[in-house]
């Protein structure tokens, strides 16, 4: 089975972001499948909207999550942490009834300007993805520091040991996804 779905989520909004040029590289590593970007774009979360009904943004991210085999997340580092939209994007789909993210093989990324590639970022995100009971790949853990001089002009990785162990973890991802869909 080769036909499968995978939906990212970039931690980061700007168009040129690191982030978002690495989850493009996963997209690129992962393929064949059909690609799913959510958008993050969401108000922030408040009980009080949430009481009007769920925006149908938040709905349609969920959806996104929900019909794919697997899903890539990218996000910055900002003040040792994962970035406040990605954190408010996952509040959102927590709202959602039914499970979105249970079992699904997730991969989680980071890239960042410092030393240490996002990995309070990573460490946040498993805190704050465990609630929902994804299949959250261990690793290899994907963590690009100094990302102004990783990237070409294109967008595309140019050290080995980045692209190295994002393949390796995208293959994971892809070996998951399939065990996943052989289960069902």
């Amino acid at each position: 089975m080769t036909d499968l779905t995978l939906a990212t989520m970039c931690g980061a909004l700007r168009a040129d972001s690191f982030n978002r040029k690495l989850m493009h590289e996963a997209v690129r590593q992962f393929a064949p499948a059909h690609h799913l970007e959510g958008d993050l774009r969401l108000p922030l979360y408040d009980g009080d909207l949430e009481a009007q009904g769920l925006p149908d943004a938040v709905t349609g991210l969920a959806e996104r999550i929900r019909a794919a085999d697997a899903v890539v997340i990218a996000s910055p580092e900002y003040n040792q942490s994962l970035s406040g939209v990605l954190k408010n994007a996952l509040d959102w789909v927590s709202r959602v009834k039914g499970p979105v993210w249970r079992d699904k093989p997730v991969a989680i990324m980071s890239a960042t300007a410092g030393r240490a590639g996002g990995a309070r970022a990573q460490y946040a995100m498993r805190l704050a993805l465990n609630p929902f009971r994804p299949h959250l790949l261990p690793g290899p853990e994907v963590m690009v520091a100094h990302a102004s001089e990783q990237f070409d002009a294109s967008g595309r990785l140019v050290s080995e040991r980045y692209t190295d162990a994002l393949a390796e973890l995208m293959a994971d991802l892809r070996g998951a996804a399939l065990a996943a869909a052989r289960r069902a």
